[in-house]
């Protein structure tokens, strides 16, 4: 019996003429770390965007735990158990930490387990409890990045993408943050990790992915890709 927890076959997706995901199919099994591996510009993004529902997917299908995604609105998406975490946190810089964490529990179904999964978050990032009800925007890169994190974690779910969540920050703060993405999957949660940088992309998954203009060029089981082979990928050589 499969343990597929999301299946991704043949999707395209535009923006407007421009197509910016060609035939990108891929897989996770439940409680499996995969990463979706490129440079800047080779659809990553597009393509976590695609499967939360925020781009359509003009040709494809995607699914979730069986259940055919493809064309449904960001909120059901989160309320069916997938969470993103995005690219550049996205804040309300204006509110504070506590709020921000609030707004990713929107759904009926994260609702009705807020103060639970508000401790959750707290107790994995316990400087955000400190930090509660101070403006989002008046912290650190690293702190903001736990609030982002946080917030996704509102939503209750069994799957969170995770777009760059290492970009601008310092070396310290990324290993701190990757030891947290363990901890929840170690919890069960399955993770999808979008990155840049290959050597800490193998490191961290059990499987990964590259994409490449748009199309995934190579996959395998991290253990058996070297870096160089998904170097050669990732640069098209």
């Amino acid at each position: 019996m499969s343990n597929e927890i999301l299946k991704v076959e043949d999707v395209d997706v535009y923006y407007s003429d421009f197509q910016a995901v060609q035939q990108a199919s891929f897989t996770v099994d439940a409680g499996e770390v995969i990463s979706l591996i490129g440079t800047n510009g080779a659809g990553k993004t597009t393509l976590m965007r695609a499967i939360t529902g925020i781009l359509p997917a003009k040709n494809g299908k995607i699914w979730f735990e069986g259940e055919d995604i493809t064309g449904l609105p960001p909120h059901k998406i989160v309320d069916l158990g997938i969470s993103l975490v995005p690219e550049g946190r996205h804040l309300f810089g204006r509110m504070s930490v506590k709020d921000n964490l609030i707004m990713g529990s929107y759904t009926p179904r994260a609702r009705a387990k807020s103060k639970e999964s508000l401790e959750k978050v707290y107790e994995l990032f316990p400087i955000l409890k400190e930090k509660a009800e101070q403006v989002s925007g008046a912290l650190s890169g690293g702190q903001q990045q736990m609030v982002a994190i946080g917030r996704a974690l509102m939503s209750n779910p069994k799957m969170i993408c995770f777009d760059e969540i290492a970009l601008g920050l310092a070396p310290t703060v990324i290993k701190d943050l990757y030891a947290k993405v363990r901890e929840l999957n170690s919890s069960g949660i399955t993770i999808v990790l979008v990155e840049q940088d290959v050597k800490r992309s193998l490191k961290s998954c059990r499987r990964a992915y590259v994409m490449l203009k748009g199309k995934v060029v190579l996959e395998g089981y991290s253990r058996d890709l070297t870096e160089e082979q998904v170097g050669r990928a990732y640069f098209g050589m």
